[in-house]
């Protein structure tokens, strides 16, 4: 016996390493999902595969990691319930050319990729989210980790009919059955497991249409309709555009956009629903500093480069990362002008050189490298390309190769190919300097600059610390506020008064987060900051004053009372951190403010304010024991940077 479950577990593995798509296709999923306990976080239901098998063999599988229950009925009359702890098995003697339907029912209490938001607070912003990508989708419902493998699939969602619940595809049909409905969501098309998702919450929505037609879905929180033109604007103009540039129309039936609470990431592109941190739901005020655009053009353009057509593997991770960032980019350039995208592309070059002075540089078909290079190093290299190919042969050869490996996988070489072919030229060289080569090539990323962007062959020649005065003198003849931002910053507070008739917010705000010491002189004029319609301004400008004048503490505080700032209360924070600490400010409102900004740590908060409110208390050393429990939650949260934030700040506390 002992022989045959040995021989049996190395068949299985062997198996498990040649890739299942080597003789299995999964066609067809319809998921009927329902919630249980939500405090214990249980999902549960069936799920029907449809597969067509393509050479003989004994056995498939299933992912479902770490599920309570699972079993599953073949071809209505073989049932089974085999389960290793990361994979359902189902043993049969299967026959080539053969067509089967698999049923699976389980129960899950997920750890990862399906996240339940609030439910223990009645004051909470209740929802229930998922993150595929890097956390499986198999976590909470039984599918496919390797990416490989697409399926077309189709969800029925039952829920509180309180809530909104969107997910992938088309909104077929709505079942009402008491206070539940059933949701039935349909897809036409593939796609890979970890591109499913759902999102359930209480929201209102906006629709849009492209010019095309496709519906443009965007959600947003009822009492935050005020936000949604500010954190949507230009959503049609950025799809039209990318739908244009990229020359292939959109592959999917429509597009929804959620905002969710204590998303682990800026923005996740699942198949036509792209779930985004609501950090990014903004009022007209933060729009200039901390606008949606850039990651609505990126989630967007993914959608093609990861959604339409997905890597293979690891080693092609740029093939979606770096096309995602560099299609936001020419989107960005639509929306903003040739300024900000030039200067967008300098700030990568910067990120670039940054870590490759720190021996960090990797090359961009290693697996492992990081998402500075996937992203910033993908988005050059293809600037580079184009230039080298020419706008027509690059435009085309993306064109082809889109259409050729819709709904598929794929590697660089499919894309080299199609360029290849549609400019005639030999692209061996750039394969090697840009894509397979670790060194990080800035000189020719600084003769492009200087190339194509008249604006930048002075700037790249100044040096702040050997001649500030040159600087100076720049900032005097320059009409780019990008780069006379850039050139504040590098200046370190060596700014004189005429700086201060640079009127952009970039500028000025570049001068707010630079001058630590503030001269008397400029003290007038640094003051004129505390007006700008920017939250960052306002913060660095608030937080220097307070610093450099003692004396005028309470009026900066009285300036800036009323100003929340984004949506992690930036302003609000420092200010009540600042109104605690200053001596005869408003003595009698000093138990109020301590309780404000204590009741911050608490988990009904996102985990941003949580963490700007644990970092003051810690300063100022106040944090109490309300603040040390809502710490220790934290530790657990399942946003690992913030976890992590907090595990530090305890241990400071302790010792």
């Amino acid at each position: 016996m002992y022989r045959i479950l040995l021989s049996f577990f190395l068949f299985f593995s062997c198996l498990t390493q040649a890739q299942q798509t080597d003789y299995v296709d999964f066609k067809k999923a319809t998921a009927n999902i329902s919630f249980g306990d939500l405090l214990s976080k249980e999902v549960k239901g069936t799920i029907t595969y449809e597969f067509e098998i393509l050479r003989d063999v004994d056995s498939v599988f299933v992912d479902a990691k770490r599920v309570k229950d699972i079993s599953y009925v073949l071809d209505d009359e073989f049932k089974g319930q085999k389960y290793n702890g990361e994979q359902l098995i189902v043993k049969h003697k299967f026959k080539a050319n053969s067509k089967h339907k698999l049923v699976i029912t389980w129960r899950s209490m997920p750890e990862k990729a399906l996240y339940f938001i609030d439910w223990e607070y009645i004051a909470g912003n209740r929802q229930i989210w998922t993150q595929g990508q890097g956390k499986y989708t198999s976590s909470w419902m039984p599918s496919f980790d390797d990416m490989n493998e697409k399926v077309i699939f189709n969800l029925n969602i039952t829920f509180d009919k309180s809530y909104e619940v969107i997910a992938n595809g088309n909104l077929v049909d709505k079942s009402v059955n008491g206070d539940n409905v059933t949701w039935h969501y349909a897809m036409k098309k593939p796609m890979s497991s970890y591109l499913v998702a759902l999102a359930i919450g209480r929201y209102s929505k906006k629709t849009a249409y492209s010019q095309n037609g496709v519906f443009l879905d965007m959600y947003y929180y009822p009492a935050d309709s005020d936000k949604f033109e500010p954190t949507y604007r230009y959503t049609k103009q950025i799809f039209d555009f990318l739908e244009n540039e990229i020359g292939v129309r959109y592959p999917w039936e429509n597009y929804k956009q959620i905002p969710v609470k204590d998303f682990l990431y800026a923005g996740m592109e699942n198949t036509s629903a792209t779930i985004f941190s609501d950090a990014f739901l903004i009022d007209k005020v933060a729009f200039v500093d901390k606008n949606y655009v850039n990651v609505n053009a990126h989630e967007l353009a993914h959608q093609w480069f990861g959604d339409l057509v997905t890597e293979t593997s690891g080693t092609h991770h740029w093939l979606q990362e770096g096309f995602a960032t560099y299609y936001a980019l020419l989107a960005e350039r639509d929306v903003f002008g040739d300024a900000y995208y030039q200067y967008r592309l300098y700030e990568y070059a910067q990120e670039l050189l940054d870590q490759d002075r720190a021996g960090a540089s990797t090359a961009l078909l290693n697996p492992k490298s990081s998402s500075t290079t996937f992203y910033k190093k993908g988005a050059w290299a293809l600037t580079i390309l184009r230039e080298q190919v020419g706008d027509a042969a690059f435009k085309l050869g993306v064109k082809n190769y889109l259409r050729k490996h819709q709904f598929k996988n794929v590697e660089t070489d499919d894309f080299i190919r199609e360029v290849e072919k549609t400019s005639g030229k030999n692209l061996s060289e750039f394969v090697e300097t840009w894509l397979k080569s670790d060194v990080y090539h800035y000189q020719l990323i600084e003769a492009y600059l200087i190339r194509n962007f008249k604006d930048y062959k002075a700037f790249l020649k100044l040096n702040c610390e050997q001649s500030k005065s040159k600087c100076q003198d720049y900032l005097k003849s320059s009409n780019n506020p990008f780069i006379n931002a850039e050139v504040i910053r590098l200046l370190q507070g060596n700014i004189t008064k005429s700086v201060f008739k640079l009127k952009t917010i970039k500028e000025r705000q570049a001068i707010a987060q630079s001058l630590y010491n503030i001269p008397s002189e400029l003290k007038s004029d640094y003051e004129s900051l505390l007006q700008d319609e920017s939250y960052e301004t306002i913060e660095a400008a608030l937080f220097s004053l307070w610093q450099n004048f003692p004396n005028d503490n309470k009026l900066y505080l009285k300036q800036t009372k009323g100003i929340q700032g984004f949506n992690d209360k930036n302003v609000r924070i420092l200010w009540l951190t600042l109104a605690l600490i200053t001596e005869d400010f408003e003595p009698e409102n000093n138990a109020r403010y301590f309780e404000e900004l204590t009741d911050y740590t608490n988990p009904i908060y996102g985990f941003e304010i949580r963490q700007k409110a644990f970092a003051y208390l810690n300063q100022i050393q106040a944090c109490n024991e309300k603040c040390k429990t809502n710490l220790k939650q934290a530790a657990m949260h399942h946003n690992w940077q913030f976890s992590k934030f907090a595990k530090q700040l305890l241990k400071v506390e302790q010792n």
